[in-house]
């Protein structure tokens, strides 16, 4: 007998398994999209890079499927539908004089949908159809979760489009403001089960609140490496921001208060981030330090100066250290709030 999926489990499979698609498909366009257009007229390989890691990320829907039927331990059949079905639903695909392009990455929104959809039709239908399976399961989770994710696909991409504008309109009239709560919400994203690359990309967050949002992150990334460090083997305490502080979502889940200083600390590094008007792009924003996808980024965004360069240097690296450090010795060595064992990872 096959266990009953819980509401909150399926919300959770869903999430994670778009998550790790997100990073899959986004982190190598991230890594060396900006060197490689830099070299492209020197190094001819550099264009082929691009288009690989371009063709990667198109392939985000198709990708998120595929782990969140992982997640689900779906069968092949099952997961090659949902996969289908979500780049029908994400808008990647169009037809044009009967070739069929694809563009972008598609609405992330919409490939969430449509993936939520798809899994609970091929759940449903299980092997219900015995040895026709491999004939009907396909073509109703494909036309039916693919087409309703298509009829849903203008609406979604209008809302997400009208929240990516909203906070960047706000952003530009109170930077200071919005920097510190960019900062502030992106911190808490990156170690929540919820992707703060894919709400970023969803939204389209670009300019300040792309910048302050990796900043966020940043600070946060440097305050756990420090506070576990004398718990944490060398290795772990260098993932937290070379990785992902997603390693912490456990600890920080079971320990709440945990959230206090990564809040103060990435908000004071966004309100920075804010006053030297540091920016990113929806595809960078999420990453934070992370294969320094946030610093180069940002760096790109500026006139390429050795005075920029060493404003990169110091927002990214020598403040969220320099913050890490202070607030250990003030949550941790005077108040005794948190101690580092809270932070232990057992990997």
């Amino acid at each position: 007998m096959k266990e009953k999926v819980t509401g909150r489990q399926y919300t959770m499979n869903i999430l994670n398994g778009i998550s790790l698609g997100v990073v899959v498909a986004l982190l190598p366009s991230a890594l060396v999209g900006q060197l490689m257009q830099a070299i492209q007229g020197s190094f001819p390989v550099a264009g082929q890079i691009i288009m690989m890691t371009s063709f990667a990320m198109s392939l985000l829907p198709a990708i998120a499927a595929f782990c969140v039927g992982m997640q689900f331990k779906l069968n092949p059949i099952q997961i090659s539908a949902v996969a289908i079905a979500a780049m029908i639903g994400s808008g990647v695909m169009s037809s044009k004089n009967g070739q069929f392009i694809l563009q972008g990455t598609g609405d992330i929104i919409n490939t969430g949908v449509t993936i939520a959809l798809a899994v609970g039709l091929a759940l449903v239908l299980g092997n219900k159809f015995k040895n026709y399976t491999i004939l009907l399961l396909p073509l109703l989770v494909i036309v039916v979760a693919g087409g309703v994710g298509l009829l849903l696909l203008p609406s979604v991409r209008m809302i997400a489009a009208s929240i990516g504008a909203v906070i960047t309109h706000v952003t530009s009239l109170q930077p200071l403001l919005m920097g510190t709560l960019m900062g502030i919400s992106f911190a808490v994203l990156i170690v929540s089960p919820i992707s703060s690359v894919g709400i970023a990309t969803a939204i389209g967050l670009a300019g300040i609140s792309s910048g302050t949002a990796n900043l966020g992150i940043t600070a946060g990334s440097f305050m756990l490496a420090v506070y576990g460090s004398s718990v944490n083997h060398l290795g772990t305490t260098l993932a937290h921001f070379i990785g992902s502080p997603k390693i912490q979502m456990g600890n920080m889940l079971q320990k709440p208060r945990l959230f206090i200083p990564l809040a103060i600390n990435a908000g004071i590094m966004g309100f920075i981030g804010a006053i030297f008007e540091i920016k990113g792009t929806p595809m960078s924003a999420g990453f934070g330090f992370s294969g320094l996808i946030g610093p180069l980024t940002a760096y790109h965004q500026m006139t390429g100066t050795i005075a920029n360069f060493i404003i990169i240097c110091v927002l990214f690296v020598v403040l969220p250290v320099i913050l890490a450090y202070v607030s250990k010795y003030l949550f941790i060595d005077r108040l005794r709030w948190i101690e580092p064992r809270d932070l232990l990872l057992e990997i």
